[in-house]
């Protein structure tokens, strides 16, 4: 009777043992949050990654966004000519990071953007600002596959003034 017990305590044991790694190991965003900076344009994603496992001591993180930024020429007294020179330019944005992990868990923030203005430019006599961001379809994602889309989305600046 005492060596049945003993085995079934033992069964018992190792089932718990080899099932709390596979437990540990479910990756998952316990949060994805996004803002935006009114002096650069920037668009920052702030995150928490859990359930990557104890062994685990470094996550590549990925943040994907689509940004539409608008750009305006202005003469050097700060008016905006009623020429139609703006540009409105959208762009896929990608940036990754590589964050350490400490009790299966980590935190951290991504940044990217604003767009580029490309090729245009403005003429003599004029300087060119971005006036305006948006970013949608914002996503973060870890190297298992593990995707969380990050809010608010869209987001935008509003109306700015930054120098380019």
């Amino acid at each position: 009777m005492r060596r049945i017990a003993l085995g079934l305590i033992s069964a018992a044991c190792s089932t718990v043992l080899v099932a709390t790694p596979a437990l540990a190991d479910n990756p998952h965003f316990i949060f994805a949050t996004n803002t935006v900076s009114n002096t650069t344009g920037a668009l920052t994603t702030s995150f928490k990654d859990a359930g990557l496992g104890t062994g685990t001591t470094s996550v590549r993180i990925t943040l994907t966004a689509t940004g539409t930024a608008l750009y305006q020429c202005f003469n050097n007294g700060g008016k905006h000519p009623r020429a139609a020179n703006k540009e409105t330019v959208t762009s896929d944005l990608i940036t990754s990071g590589d964050f350490p992990v400490s009790n299966g868990q980590t935190t951290g923030s991504l940044t990217v953007g604003p767009p580029g203005a490309g090729d245009f430019s403005c003429p003599s006599g004029q300087s060119l600002f971005l006036e305006k961001v948006t970013y949608t379809n914002t996503f973060v994602m870890d190297e298992s596959g593990n995707t969380r889309h990050a809010t608010p989305d869209p987001i935008s600046t509003g109306t700015i003034h930054i120098p380019v």
